[in-house]
């Protein structure tokens, strides 16, 4: 259990390091991304796009 909430703790920070070349492909704008303003700094929450994305990773990996 406890290794599957570090792989998408990790997958969280990688995703939001990339996002702005992601947001160009259209991630980022799945229904369950969350993003809100918080004492005047945007805050983005990707759930979605993160299981998504993690989703497809462990397919390719599993079929190569």
């Amino acid at each position: 259990m406890i290794r599957w909430v570090l792989t998408i703790f990790i997958a969280l920070i990688v995703f939001s390091a990339l996002l702005p070349w992601l947001e160009k492909l259209g991630v980022g704008r799945l229904p369950g991304d969350v993003k809100f303003s918080l004492f005047g700094k945007t805050v983005f929450l990707p759930f979605a796009s993160t299981i998504l994305l993690s989703t497809v990773i462990f397919l390719v990996a599993r079929y190569l």
